[in-house]
């Protein structure tokens, strides 16, 4: 009855993914697509976000407009087209050359009090005929105040709409970039007449090492990295594996799986990565294979710490009837984990996912503590039977990963904290050059802690040292271990012996319970 209600509950989880996956509009990238989409107003004026992206200057200097030269950073507009309603161009005079305007303007973030008249006092964002008087800009349009120290931004581009045309073409344009920064795109007319206007067509950003914007280049070499950790990590294993064959223990099969999952999840999201940076696009065929292999990874390691924490292999053989509370909190986790990283990395490649992401934060978040409180809850019943049953050898190996993953858990939690404090004191991604340390940093903490089992749980020629037993009165060793001093003193007596084997037998029945 449990097996086959998990194997629906996996059947359930897989068609919320499919649900998901098409309701994500498309894989977009540094080629930022537009399809029909509407413009919303804003104070005086219309605007359309069309992408922001950290870009890096051009390592070279190449005054023709050949975006294809090696090293040239810039913002390439491609058939992006205005289309107004019929009725707006109805009212229009045929004769008449330019019957509404909408204007194109890339700004960098530090620019961003430049747009608007704000200079003047004024919360507008177009220009009014009262200000229009003093000169400071053109009625109509939208204001901008020139940088003193660059004339040319932020950059304007004009495309007008002809007569009663429904339709206006963007001509073809390539804006290098000069200067490193966030830059923004918006898309913004004043002309209330022109409200319901549409846009469609796509922009191409490029860096001038390829299309990764600039807040995730450097983890294409910090893949292409853990990708040969990893493989030395594992070769490490398979070495002492091998060596060790016949003591090996159903462990260090689970061990295996999680490093040969962490080999292929590095080594996918390492020629994602170069594919992202080559053609400017996110494949959902190799992006969903790399989300699925980081999704499946994260799980089995979790469960790899609970199991651990509970005494399998060492303890107690199984995890008798608690082994399908395990596998529902692992299935659940591994649903939540999909959605998150599908929306994040199927996603808007903009700083914008607002709601939708919270809402699949919040029971990632959840899930990660019911974790952590299940793997130290299981740790300390854990420390308990083998303090009871006086063997030390077991006993200092999980006092050293108690202590081990306690550290771990205290720099989970101090670099949540910072991760808050980084994006709430950077909202317009400003720092965008050192934002890739953050999912960086959980990748290598992942490692480290793979890395500490591996030591911990090696094989070795004396499996005993790890492996369940039959606990007997051959374990009693007149020197116990205390989890506080390290000492306890205990009689030699057939009462204390007597007391001890009481105890082993509640162990045992508490097994079998579970």
């Amino acid at each position: 009855m449990e097996r086959r209600w998990f194997w629906k509950l996996n059947l359930s989880s897989l068609g919320f993914m499919l649900l998901l996956i098409l309701m994500i509009n498309g894989c977009n990238a540094s080629i930022h697509e537009y399809r029909n989409e509407a413009f919303k107003p804003q104070s005086n004026a219309f605007f359309f976000h069309g992408g922001s992206e950290g870009l890096y200057a051009s390592k070279v200097v190449d005054s023709s407009s050949d975006s294809h030269v090696k090293g040239k950073s810039f913002i390439r507009f491609e058939s992006v087209t205005f289309v107004r309603t019929k009725e707006s161009a109805s009212k229009q005079n045929e004769m008449q050359q330019s019957t509404g305007m909408v204007e194109a303007i890339i700004l960098e973030v530090k620019d961003r009090t430049r747009v608007g008249a704000l200079f003047l006092k004024s919360d507008v964002i177009c220009c009014t005929r009262n200000l229009s008087k003093d000169g400071q800009c053109t009625a109509g349009e939208v204001v901008i105040q020139k940088n003193p120290d660059n004339p040319d931004w932020p950059r304007r581009i004009k495309t007008s709409f002809n007569g009663k045309d429904e339709e206006a073409k963007m001509e073809s344009e390539t804006v290098e970039i000069k200067s490193s920064g966030m830059y923004y795109l918006y898309f913004m007319f004043c002309n209330p007449e022109l409200k319901g206007t549409l846009i469609k067509g796509r922009t191409d950003w490029r860096n001038p090492d390829g299309y990764l914007p600039g807040k995730m280049a450097p983890l294409m070499t910090f893949y292409g990295l853990m990708s040969l950790a990893y493989l030395v990590l594992g070769l490490a294993w398979f070495l002492r594996f091998v060596q060790y064959w016949k003591d090996i223990i159903q462990l260090h099969y689970h061990i295996t799986a999680v490093i040969a999952l962490g080999m292929c999840e590095m080594a996918v999201w390492y020629f994602e990565y170069v594919n992202f940076n080559s053609t400017g696009t996110r494949p959902m065929g190799i992006t969903l294979w790399a989300v699925t292999f980081s999704s499946v990874k994260k799980t089995l390691s979790r469960l790899l710490l609970l199991v651990v924490s509970m005494g399998f292999g060492v303890v107690k053989p199984t995890l008798g009837g608690i082994t399908p509370k395990v596998f529902l909190l692992g299935g659940v986790y591994f649903m939540a984990s999909e959605a998150l990283e599908l929306v994040e990395n199927l996603g808007n490649i903009n700083d914008f996912s607002g709601k939708a992401k919270l809402f699949l934060v919040l029971p990632v978040a959840f899930l990660d503590s019911c974790f952590i409180l299940w793997i130290f809850s299981s740790l300390s019943k854990t420390l308990e039977k083998l303090q009871m049953r006086r063997n030390m050898a077991k006993l200092e190996l999980y006092r050293k990963f108690t202590n081990s993953l306690a550290v771990f858990v205290l720099l989970s939690v101090a670099w949540i904290g910072f991760e808050l404090y980084f994006n709430a004191t950077d909202p317009l991604s400003e720092l965008w050059q050192i934002a890739w340390v953050i999912p960086a940093f959980w990748t290598l903490l992942a490692y480290a802690l793979l890395a500490v089992i591996c030591v911990l749980w090696a094989p070795s020629s004396n499996p005993t040292r790890y492996a369940y037993s039959e606990e007997t009165g051959d374990d009693f060793d007149e020197e116990g271990v205390s989890l506080t001093s390290g000492t306890l003193k205990v009689s030699g007596d057939t009462a204390a012996m007597r007391e001890f084997n009481n105890g082993l037998a509640e162990d045992l029945e508490e097994d079998k319970r579970e």
